[in-house]
């Protein structure tokens, strides 16, 4: 007995040994764990990564089982010109320029790996609660199952407290607004198609879709409107387990590492298909013979057949794995689809990370499982909607501003590959994303006849490859003219120079980007390639860069407008509506955008006088003019006209302000529609509205149009010479529908040509624009400085889908 209860306690005694020793062991393997993920050494370049994080008014964060993102919104310094029409001497100066510093709003959005979050959380507490600009507010928002598992750790080193909100609510609100605010957030993935990504603007028909977000796991929720949605269903097979199995199949590589080896591997050799199985004629079982018939099949009878070299196995597992993951999503997302009556799916979550593979399988998994009926869509910032939905609930509890947010096109990660974060060094693991504040709330405008085939953009370049080689080139050629005006504009500050040569450094970059990987930010288009250098310019502190050339122009124009409307007065009907036209193309000679027009301008004595002279001879390349007058004579006065504006000095002076007046001689109602932000030399809507009023003084017609509403001057809520009608103010847009406007005038060649030139709408529309570009003149048919002249009535502006 003794012995037995020797031998018992003693086994006892080992037994409990094994247990605590176990019970060490996994404690310390654990303590490993949280210090390798928490400790971790990484550098972190301030301006480079938490930029203006010391200004920052509030947080928020992601924190998922693989990736963290933090989001916050900080005042950001820049430059501005006010413009005032109290200048000393009316007679010598319409009105004044002056630069003024301000403090503007901006959102910026962080992504790193979890296992540096306590680095970031000691960097943030370094910077942030030590400046001496407070937080609004003494909360976080979080979402995330790693919020919870961090909680205790961010509320002790920061003093503030985590506000956990529901993560489907926050990948929703996310969702919904990167969708409804970003253009071209959303995608098509066409792999060995030119272009891989077709982007499918902003969506009028948005709901209902799944949204199907992985991350460790898979959450997939239906979407039925802004404000209503529920969680149907999801898998345990998410990202977490292609990193998870991936690590164990190759010993421990990074997450990126893993994805670069699936595209290097050939799933075929790890997979048993059909034909494996049945042989090569598997025609009478109406199955393809490459078809999936068992992820990893082969792998029990590979031991003696497949080379040595590790890594060619290690890449054929890791396919293998990817496939399977992504297959198992893809139907059982196409699955919920059906159920759910949804013919969108929108994949969202740090597992996608734009590669091409992962895209590739998922949408020949929804195509194959849907039967064509349901499409995969991807998104560009797929792994920050936690972040903007958790961010957003909080500003819209708190702020007293309701801030309209807009894509910064200067500082985005846009679209990489695993393989450009794998050869990343450690202080550039991060991506990014920057939200700037607007001024107004955009809407499609009311006028376009189908708003959901409504693309603004003449030419895709990132389908032409040959137009796409072109334009890279011009961009190229033309940022040192823009570079030597923005020092112009600056000439009396030291520093100009230098921001000027990291302007040009930074676009020419951009440049280089975009020719390597066309998708990378959005549909690359012309209008895409001016907006950024509009952003470029604004990000080093040159906010309007042309404006005292504007201010020049302007007031030359204005000493010729009254001698050009007593000339209009002094003609007969049909002769003064052909100058009128006429002088509106000269006007849009003046184009400080164009390269060739730049040329003359700069070599050549070149007044309004000379671009009259130098419009071609009808008949024009595209030659409306008869419609016009036809109508004109023949049909009742428009309602109301809404006039969308191009160039400063001759182009409004003295083209388009008579074109306009002779409407409104007409009882048309006119509201002219001014850029909201600069851009180039077109004219602001701030600068209009001063120029209208010394008009005015100068013609009785505009008075009296001014006094009784008969003209009115709005902003666009543009900031481009170019014009997507997508997104414009939104006042705007009720004003065009209070007065029923039934014409839309369209002048310039960004706004006719590189923009909206198919553009169909359910009332007339008139484009006017001269062709200032050789390479875009042929490719239309014709040559340089050709003249469009387009008249479309409502009853032509039939989308070619609709006239079939």
């Amino acid at each position: 007995m003794s012995a037995n209860e020797k031998d018992n306690n003693g086994n006892a005694e080992s037994s409990s040994s094994s247990v605590a020793s176990s019970t060490s062991s996994s404690s310390s393997w654990l303590q490993r764990q949280e210090e390798s993920v928490q400790t971790k050494p990484i550098e972190l370049p301030s301006e480079k990564v938490f930029k203006n994080l010391k200004n920052a008014q509030r947080i928020a964060i992601d924190i998922g089982g693989s990736l963290a993102k933090i989001a916050y919104c900080s005042l950001v310094h820049q430059k501005s010109f006010l413009v005032s029409e109290e200048v000393p001497n009316k007679s010598t100066s319409i009105y004044e320029v002056s630069e003024t510093d301000e403090y503007v709003p901006r959102l910026y959005f962080i992504q790193f790996e979890t296992k540096y979050i306590e680095t970031c959380i000691d960097y943030i507490q370094e910077n942030l609660l030590k400046s001496t600009n407070a937080l609004k507010t003494k909360s976080i928002k979080a979402t995330g199952g790693g919020s919870w598992k961090h909680k205790d750790l961010i509320e002790k080193k920061l003093g503030l407290e985590l506000l956990m909100e529901n993560e489907v609510n926050c990948l929703i609100k996310g969702c919904n607004f990167l969708l409804k605010n970003i253009p071209d957030e959303a995608f098509i993935f066409q792999r060995y198609q030119d272009p891989e990504c077709k982007f499918q603007g902003v969506d009028s028909i948005l709901y209902p879709f799944l949204l199907v977000n992985i991350g460790s796991g898979v959450i997939i929720t239906k979407v039925e409107s802004e404000n209503k949605y529920e969680w149907v269903g999801g898998t345990a097979t998410g990202g977490a387990t292609f990193w998870g199995l991936g690590s164990l199949l190759t010993k421990g590589k990074s997450f990126n590492e893993l994805l670069l080896l699936a595209e290097e591997g050939n799933s075929q050799n790890v997979d048993m298909l059909v034909k494996d199985i049945y042989g090569l004629n598997t025609t009478a079982l109406n199955l393809p013979a490459e078809l999936l018939a068992s992820s990893f099949g082969k792998a029990p009878y590979l031991r003696h057949d497949i080379t040595d070299d590790a890594n060619y196995k290690s890449a054929d597992a890791i396919s293998s794995l990817l496939f399977l993951i992504c297959n198992d999503i893809g139907q059982i997302s196409s699955l919920y689809a059906e159920l759910h009556h949804c013919n969108k799916i929108y994949f969202g979550g740090g597992f996608i990370r734009s590669n091409p593979l992962t895209m590739h399988i998922l949408s020949g998994s929804i195509k194959y499982w849907s039967k064509t009926k349901t499409e995969a869509l991807f998104l560009r910032h797929e792994g920050y909607l936690g972040a903007v939905g958790s961010f957003l609930i909080g500003a819209e509890e708190d702020d007293d501003e309701n801030y309209v947010w807009g894509e910064n096109l200067a500082n985005n990660s846009g679209l990489t590959s695993p393989r450009e974060i794998c050869n990343r060094t450690k202080s550039c693991t991060f991506d990014s994303f920057e939200l700037e504040c607007l001024e107004c709330e955009l809407t499609p405008c009311p006028l376009i006849l189908d708003i959901s085939s409504y693309r603004p953009d003449t030419v895709d370049l990132t389908e032409d490859s040959s137009a796409r080689n072109y334009w890279l080139k011009c961009f190229a050629q033309v940022v040192d003219k823009i570079t030597d005006q923005a020092v112009k504009s600056q000439d009396r500050r030291n520093d100009a120079m230098e921001r000027a040569e990291k302007f040009k450094a930074k676009y020419l970059h951009r440049l280089k980007e975009l020719d390597e990987n066309p998708c990378a930010y959005g549909s690359l288009t012309v209008r895409c390639l001016l907006d950024t250098i509009g952003h470029f310019l604004k990000e080093f502190m040159f906010t309007d860069a042309y404006s005292q050339l504007k201010l020049s122009e302007n007031e030359l124009s204005l000493r010729h407008l009254a001698n050009r409307l007593d000339t209009l007065d002094n003609e007969k009907y049909e002769g003064r509506m052909y100058s009128l036209v006429k002088g509106v193309l000269a006007g849009n000679m003046f184009d400080w955008g164009a390269k060739q027009v730049v040329d003359i301008m700069e070599t050549q004595n070149f007044g309004f006088a000379e671009a009259m002279n130098k419009i071609q001879a009808r008949p024009w390349l595209v030659d409306d003019f008869e419609l016009w007058v036809s109508r004109r004579l023949s049909g009742p006065a428009y309602k109301c006209a809404a006039v969308f504006c191009d160039n400063s000095g001759a182009d409004i002076v003295l083209g388009l302000f008579p074109f306009v007046r002779d409407l409104i001689m007409d009882g048309t109602k006119v509201i002219l529609c001014a850029n909201s932000r600069p851009s180039l030399n077109d004219i602001l809507y701030t600068e209009l509205s001063i120029i209208v009023k010394r008009i005015a003084e100068l013609d009785k017609v505009i008075a009296q149009a001014l006094t009784n509403n008969q003209l009115l001057v709005m902003e666009s809520g543009q900031g481009s010479p170019c014009l997507d009608l997508r997104l414009i103010d939104k006042n705007l847009a009720n004003r065009m529908l209070q007065c029923e406007t039934d014409l839309i005038i369209l002048e310039g060649m960004g706004r006719a040509i590189h923009t909206n030139y198919h553009a169909c709408f359910s009332c007339d529309s008139l484009k006017m624009a001269i062709i200032k570009n050789e390479w875009l003149a042929q490719r239309l048919g014709g040559k340089i400085f050709d003249v469009i002249f387009k008249f479309e009535t409502k009853c032509q502006n039939i989308p070619p889908s609709v006239e079939k």
